[in-house]
């Protein structure tokens, strides 16, 4: 397949991902923020979520830098009303370069904290660095971190800690640049083994 043709489809198997921001800060007070379809949950306790890294090569990552650097940083949800702000935030600018200017999105922070939110970000994560898992086979880097802050409205947890992520309009990203919409279709009860189908369909 031609190559561009080739990337598209391979990147658009994958279904449709979170749209994720992540704002770091280096040790001169530069913020940085870039745009994440590879954000995953790894585990509630403690509260684990990871991203991939592209392989580094000659293309610095500031945000990898920032991260190492400071051992913090921040997940922020994206909406359907900034995806248009989020994705500018890919262009690869120089270090000098501040994408929350670039973008026009708004930093904000808490104390004693030292990483940048999202201001216009619904569901905000601060996370400490964990660790940082080496792929070989295609040089990629797994970064690990553990959830330290989440700040978002209280009316948006439901009951048991449930989030409408439809209600919120999260935007989902299929592919490196094709952005959607989340609608919730319905919610099941854990499935026991001894619970029937029609046992789901009841609930």
């Amino acid at each position: 397949m031609q190559k561009v043709e080739r990337l598209n489809l391979i990147n658009s198997l994958s279904g449709i991902k979170p749209a994720n921001l992540i704002g770091t800060i280096d040790q001169e007070g530069k913020e940085n923020l870039a745009i994440f379809s590879s954000v995953v949950h790894l585990g509630s306790n403690p509260a684990l979520f990871g991203f991939i890294l592209r392989p580094q090569g000659d293309v610095r990552r500031h945000t990898h830098e920032n991260i190492i650097s400071t051992g913090v940083y921040t997940i922020n949800f994206v909406t359907t009303d900034f995806i248009q702000n989020a994705h500018y935030t890919s262009a690869k600018f120089d270090a000098s370069i501040n994408e929350f200017v670039k973008s026009k999105l708004t930093p904000s922070y808490i104390d004693d904290y030292d990483a940048p939110f999202v201001e216009e970000s619904p569901i905000k994560m601060g996370l400490k660095f964990v660790e940082e898992i080496p792929i070989k086979s295609n040089g990629t880097t797994l970064m690990v971190g553990q959830v330290e802050h989440i700040i978002m409205p209280n009316e948006t947890m439901k009951d048991n800690g449930h989030i409408d992520l439809g209600e919120l309009d999260v935007a989902g990203i299929s592919g490196l640049n094709t952005y959607y919409s989340l609608t919730k279709k319905d919610r099941f009860p854990y499935v026991r083994k001894n619970n029937s189908l029609e046992d789901l369909k009841n609930t």
